[in-house]
C-alpha cells in the first residue's frame, strides 16, 4: 500500500548516525502520510554545525515506564551557528521544514522505549534527536514526546498485535533521545523512510518522516537481510516526496559499529 502524504517545501539539512537490537514479529505494507490525527504545526529545523552535531550525539533519553508522550513538529540542521564573543551565546538560525502525515500504518500503541527492533533484521541504525523551541531562542525542549515508526527490512510494517520498528521517547533536560532500530527496507515506489512525531503537550503534535541518502541505500541494500528481494536501481528519486523535500529531510549518517549513526535536530514553534 502506498503513502499518500500531503508535503510542504523547506530547505535546511539534517545530521546524522546509527545502531540497533530487539525481538518481535508481524506483517505489514507500505507507509503512508495523509493527514496526520492532530492538528499539524509548522516544523523548523535547526541549523547546526560540526561542533553543534558533536554536542548532539552526547545524550540519549530513555524511560522504561509506559507512559504515554506529549505532542509537536520537527525540523532538521544547515549551516554552522554564527560565531560567538566569549561569555556568549549565540542561537543559530532556524529554516522551516517539510510536513507530513502519519500514514495507513500509523498506530497509537504508547510504548515508551529506546530499542525499537524487537528482533526485526537489518543493518543498525542509532537515532539521536534533540528537540528545541524556535521561538524560544531555540533553547532545548524537556518532556516532548518523540515517536518513530517504519518499515522492516522486508518493507513492512507492524500491524494488529505487533509493535516491531514502533516506539516513543522523552526527552531529557537537555532534549535529548535516542533510538535503535534499523534502516528501512524500500516498498510501493516510494523513498525509504522513517516517519515521526513531536509531541510537546497534550494538544499539539506534529508529523513528519526523514529520508536516506542514496548512495547509502544502494550500499545498504547488498547486505542481508535486504538481499531476499531485489532492490530499485534509484530508491529515492523515483519519489516525488523525496524529491521536494529531500534536502531538508534526509539523515546524513556515519559508519557506527556494523551500522550507521544519524543526528537530527528537531525544532518546533
Amino acid at each position: 500500500m502506498a503513502d499518500n502524504t500531503n508535503t510542504g517545501s523547506g530547505t535546511g539539512a539534517g545530521t546524522g548516525t546509527g545502531a540497533g537490537t530487539g525481538t518481535g514479529t508481524g506483517t505489514g505494507a507500505g507507509t503512508g502520510a495523509g493527514s496526520s490525527p492532530g492538528a499539524s504545526r509548522r516544523a523548523l529545523l535547526l541549523a547546526a554545525g560540526t561542533a553543534g552535531a558533536a554536542a548532539v550525539l552526547a545524550g540519549a533519553c530513555a524511560a522504561p515506564a509506559t507512559t504515554r508522550p506529549t505532542a509537536g513538529q520537527p525540523s532538521a540542521p544547515p549551516p554552522p551557528p554564527p560565531p560567538t564573543t566569549a561569555g556568549t551565546t549565540t542561537a543559530p538560525a532556524c529554516v522551516l521544514a517539510v510536513r507530513a502525515g502519519a500514514g495507513p500504518y500509523y498506530l497509537d500503541v504508547g510504548l515508551i522505549r529506546s530499542d525499537i527492533t524487537q528482533g526485526r533484521d537489518g543493518v543498525p541504525l542509532r537515532l539521536d534527536l534533540t528537540v528545541v523551541r524556535v521561538p524560544d531562542g531555540c533553547r532545548p525542549l524537556a518532556a516532548a514526546g518523540v515517536e518513530v515508526w517504519h518499515a522492516d527490512a522486508a518493507g513492512n510494517y507492524s500491524t494488529g498485535k505487533d509493535t516491531f520498528l514502533r516506539g516513543t521517547q522523552i526527552t531529557d533536560r537537555t532534549g535529548r533521545c535516542v533510538f535503535h532500530t534499523i534502516v528501512p527496507g524500500w516498498y510501493a515506489g516510494l523513498a525509504p523512510h522513517i516517519h515521526f512525531k513531536v509531541r510537546p503537550d497534550t494538544h499539539t503534535e506534529t508529523t513528519s518522516q526523514f529520508f536516506f541518502p542514496e548512495d547509502l541505500l544502494t550500499k545498504v541494500y547488498t547486505r542481508p537481510p535486504y538481499t531476499r528481494r531485489t532492490p530499485p536501481a534509484h530508491p529515492n528519486t523515483r519519489d516525488s516526496r523525496y524529491r521536494a523535500a529531500g534536502t531538508t529531510m534526509t539523515l546524513p549518517l556515519t559508519p557506527h559499529d556494523n551500522g550507521y549513526h544519524a543526528t537530527y535536530t528537531i525544532g518546533i514553534t
